[in-house]
């Protein structure tokens, strides 16, 4: 189970990825993250690094918790990836990638990827669409939000 959605942005990949590395203002632009941070010694984005996000599903629901993620792919203006995972094992990959286009700003592409198991192929279709959509939905408002900042003068 995946969805992706890309937005354009009026500013360079270098601003535009130093804003959704900072995870610690993630709940400024996600609809469902809270807050978020650092853990086990990290204090930015890099390979390895982990922090712990606190989220609110569905926005509205009375079900709030936290997930610890690692980062998977740290490359600075190029791509920022992270996994959810419980112990030591993915069980959800999200990615932000960011092409420069001639204009001087930057195509951003949000991805989430819950792969292929058991587990999503029983899933999706008993109402795990519902919840592709939506993810879908909110990744695009959390790429409106990081334009909105990031094209400020």
């Amino acid at each position: 189970m995946r969805a992706v959605v890309t937005l354009h942005i009026d500013a360079p990949p270098d601003r535009v990825w130093e804003l959704v590395s900072d995870i610690t203002k993630m709940g400024e632009y996600s609809p469902e993250v809270v807050e978020a941070e650092w853990i086990d010694g990290a204090t930015g984005p890099a390979l390895g690094a982990r922090y712990r996000g606190h989220v609110k599903r569905n926005e509205n629901w009375p079900l709030l918790y936290w997930t610890t993620c690692k980062i998977t792919e740290c490359v600075p203006g190029e791509v920022f990836e992270f996994a959810v995972i419980m112990g030591e094992r993915p069980v959800n990959t999200w990615r932000y990638e960011f092409r420069a286009t001639d204009d001087g700003g930057t195509d951003a592409t949000e991805s989430f990827d819950l792969g292929d198991n058991l587990f999503t192929k029983i899933w999706r279709p008993l109402g795990g669409f519902l919840r592709e959509r939506r993810n879908q939905r909110d990744m695009l408002r959390t790429l409106e939000r990081v334009k909105a900042v990031a094209e400020r003068p």
